[in-house]
């Protein structure tokens, strides 16, 4: 039996606070707004609520560009917000895990504007500063957002590194003096009383000695860097010091985002006995949508056999001593339920799959906000209406620069934007989804008459209910949390199935991804099996072997 943690036991609810709920009639959401909807949130049962950055920030990057750490955005409120906030949480059972963005500051914070006022100002070495080579960068690497990870000073004559936005400096963590800034800073909020943190790109923090080229490609002048700074030299000493100097000292939960991570390294980054983080966000299932080798805007169908190999390696190669986050969404991902469930016929159904299908799993669970309710993507029809870095930055290289045709990427974007997941949470059927009494930062999409948490909380066969259902079962069974997982049917194209087993208990769970009817032969005796959950109504007796509707998810004890 693994060692029992609470936030083994937790289902994690994220807030985007920009998108969540205005309080203020500013069209932005804020604290207060938080605050007014925390008993629609103890009401679906979620334990923990990880809220991306309300730090300062001049907003480059939604607030992952923080110019203060210690302070609160003033579009967000005021500190005495945040207070009132947590209190207001923690009277209800519900933890707050907090963004830790420390791989890079904004270019506003007052380090990075000493840093850049000469080569020996104290706070020259809190960033990567380099000189040119031969009249360029100092390297070829290119940034997450396009162009390169490179940006000139004319003040000292340097570039300084920016694996993100130029307005979004990379910290430099072989200083430790900067290091114990972040310490510091992070014993700030966890002494204010928060419970733990999410940590951004955090396997970004050390990088190769040198920072040398990377690999060539034909006609590119910037190429991927990633082994470089992906899973870098010291990152399991600069976790272990962390953990040493700060976390070891709380009773928190660390979920640590790191792409490019392979199962043999979460298991180093999440072993019980390494101490240094509890899970890690992976990304490889995310990416079986991508054509092999391109960037997440080349599109090729999902092949449910890899995602369930994916899952299924992450589920086993973590089964002793490390320990698996699930998740479909995140602010920077697509919705679910447009993007491998069906958002149009059976949105209601297909939704309820995909969540059945993740939360029976081994690991730690994440909602993201409007999950609960099937929100789905959103189509605009002009760029102009989209507000996202990253997708405004590869429209433009793509069509004004590369002259590619506009209706093109714009598919591309349909599926995998950022905003897709930024829109505003639609509450009811009021103007602009009850969000904002004022006009909305960006958009509500315009289904928000038939999706909307009024109208889920008042229909008992909604997907926010079933979202509820599948939560109280995480506290009834054990199984579903601590039990081991075996996959079924690994082959199957449209199925995805497999057991949880702890003791003497076994869950079978089978799930359709797929609009079509499929007969299911369990090889498990059911007859005396109890039917925990379903999202079709069914009455029939259960034999061995019965047959799967569009999108079905059943979930058996055995």
């Amino acid at each position: 039996m693994p060692t029992r943690q609470w936030w083994k036991e937790a289902v994690v609810y994220q807030i985007y606070p920009r998108s969540f709920n205005d309080s203020n009639g500013d069209g932005i959401g804020d604290i207060q707004g938080i605050i007014e909807k925390l008993d629609y949130l103890k009401e679906l049962g979620v334990d923990v609520i990880w809220l991306s950055p309300v730090y300062k920030s001049p907003n480059d990057d939604n607030g992952y560009d923080i110019s203060d750490y210690r302070n609160i955005m003033d579009e967000f409120g005021t500190m005495d917000d945040w207070e009132e906030m947590l209190a207001q949480m923690h009277q209800r059972g519900i933890k707050l895990i907090m963004d830790l963005v420390v791989n890079h500051s904004s270019d506003e914070h007052e380090w990075f504007e000493e840093s850049r006022k000469s080569k020996d100002n104290p706070y020259r070495d809190y960033y990567i500063w380099r000189p040119g080579k031969d009249g360029a960068e100092p390297n070829n690497w290119e940034a997450t957002f396009g162009g390169s990870v490179w940006e000139y000073d004319e003040q000292t004559d340097e570039y300084f590194l920016h694996l993100f936005s130029k307005k979004q400096p990379d910290l430099n963590w072989e200083n430790p003096k900067l290091r114990q800034e972040v310490y510091d800073m992070m014993n700030f909020w966890l002494d204010k009383g928060i419970d733990g943190f999410r940590m951004d790109v955090i396997n970004f923090i050390s990088k190769v000695d040198g920072l040398p080229d990377g690999e060539k490609v034909e006609g590119k002048k910037y190429v991927s860097g990633h082994q470089y700074f992906m899973n870098g030299p010291r990152i399991h000493e600069f976790l272990q010091e962390m953990n040493e100097k700060v976390l070891s000292e709380y009773n928190v939960m660390t979920v640590g985002e790191m792409p490019g991570v392979s199962p043999e390294e979460g298991k180093l980054y999440t072993g019980e006995e390494r101490k240094e983080l509890n899970m890690v966000f992976q990304f490889e299932h995310m990416d079986l949508d991508t054509q092999p080798g391109k960037n997440k805007w080349h599109l090729k169908p999902l092949d449910l056999r890899d995602l369930k190999r994916s899952l299924g390696k992450w589920q086993s190669e973590l089964e002793d001593g490390g320990w698996n986050s699930l998740y479909w969404n995140n602010h920077d991902q697509p919705r679910i339920v447009s993007r491998w469930g069906d958002d149009k016929e059976y949105r209601v159904t297909s939704a309820k799959m995909l969540a059945t299908c993740l939360h029976m799993m081994k690991g730690t669970p994440y909602i993201y906000q409007g999950e609960e309710l099937g929100m789905t993507n959103i189509k605009f029809t002009s760029i102009e209406d989209y507000k996202d870095i990253e997708t405004l930055n590869m429209y433009n290289e793509r069509v004004i620069e590369n002259g590619e045709e506009p209706q093109d990427i714009m598919q591309s974007i349909y599926t995998k934007g950022r905003d897709n997941a930024r829109t505003p949470v639609q509450w009811n059927e009021s103007e602009n989804a009850g969000f904002t009494t004022g006009t909305p930062w960006i958009k509500v999409n315009e289904n928000f008459n038939e999706i909307n948490a009024e109208k889920a909380m008042a229909d008992e066969d909604s997907i926010f209910h079933y979202y509820r259902k599948l939560i109280q079962l995480r506290k009834q069974h054990e199984v579903i949390v601590y039990g081991s997982f075996e996959m079924l049917y690994d082959d199957h194209e449209e199925i995805f199935a497999y057991t949880r087993t702890l003791g003497d208990e076994t869950l079978l769970v089978v799930t359709n991804f797929s609009g079509n009817n499929h007969s299911f032969d369990s090889s498990k005796d059911l007859n005396n099996a109890e039917l925990l959950i379903c999202n079709y109504e069914t009455t029939e007796k259960e034999a061995d072997s019965f047959d799967l509707r569009p999108w079905e998810a059943r979930v058996y004890k055995i």
